[in-house]
């Protein structure tokens, strides 16, 4: 009977035993999958397509978090887009592709982007990820160890700087309605401008070096260096938010090609017009 309570106290024991050994296992892998920075980008970047602020919060750092916070509902909400590239939430699916990395995929209505990984770089507490997107646009991710876990660090060549991206953002937001306005007198202004440059050419029987000389006279005489055909801010290249920029073309045409009668070698002109911040104009 003592012999039978002994064997059975046994079993009880060596079933324990087993059950510790199962869960430091478990810990074990949980453990060493939290490790790879890969996997926890990969979780970031899914709750960004889903949009789920708090599991994108714990992929960020203490700084960015508190950051993030703050940030209105439809900032937070752009930043988590413009990080995986989609218009509006979408259907997270991650696969593995070529020797193993991850690919995710995130559906949207409109639009599928796929985010392909490449082979992660470890460098004590800090880790660069490639990311190729659809289309063949990539970024590299830094990723930085905090809290014992990995944290997003940046895109590319620029800082997951949320605090810096609130300040920034504290300023009444553009709507789409007014952008569309802004763009379309920018539109406006370069006919402008291009008439201006015409108007020059005829008048002086060559294109202007630069904007300037397009600009006012203060006492009102016209000449080659102030030809008074726009304001003072638009001939010093800015106006309603955009920059403006004026080249000369010289004339090309190949090596190999013969001259033919009535063709033009007269040099042309290039017009840009870009916004003088990204997001606001």
């Amino acid at each position: 009977m003592e012999n039978l309570k002994v064997e059975k106290n046994f079993y009880v024991v060596l079933i324990l035993l087993l059950l510790l050994l199962s869960v430091d296992v478990l810990a074990q892998t949980k453990e060493t999958a939290e490790e790879k920075p890969s996997t926890a980008l990969a979780s970031a970047l899914a709750a960004a397509c889903r949009q789920n602020e708090t599991i994108f919060l714990r992929y960020q750092t203490a700084e960015n978090s508190v950051a993030f916070r703050k940030l209105t509902p439809s900032q937070k909400s752009d930043l988590m887009k413009r990080i995986v590239q989609t218009g509006d939430a979408g259907r997270p699916l991650l696969s593995s592709g070529a020797e193993g990395r991850t690919v995710l995929r995130c559906e949207t209505t409109g639009k599928t982007t796929e985010l392909r990984f490449g082979a992660e770089r470890i460098q004590e507490n800090l880790a660069f990820v490639p990311v190729e997107a659809t289309g063949g646009q990539s970024a590299e991710f830094g990723m930085v160890r905090e809290g014992g876990g990995w944290k997003m660090l940046s895109v590319g060549l620029v800082l997951m700087n949320i605090p810096e991206l609130a300040k920034r953002w504290a300023t009444p937001e553009t709507t789409a309605g007014d952008a569309e306005n802004s763009e379309a007198a920018a539109i406006v202004t370069l006919r402008r401008l291009a008439e201006a440059v015409e108007t020059y050419k005829k008048g002086f029987g060559k294109l202007p070096t630069q904007l300037a000389q397009l600009g006012p006279e203060r006492r009102g005489e016209v000449s080659p260096e102030k030809a008074n055909l726009i304001e003072q801010e638009l001939a010093e290249g800015t106006k309603g938010g955009y920059v403006f920029a004026y080249r000369i073309v010289p004339a090309q045409k190949p090596k190999d090609a013969k001259e033919t009668a009535g063709e033009s070698t007269e040099p042309t002109y290039a017009l840009t017009a870009t916004p003088a911040e990204y997001g606001r104009t």
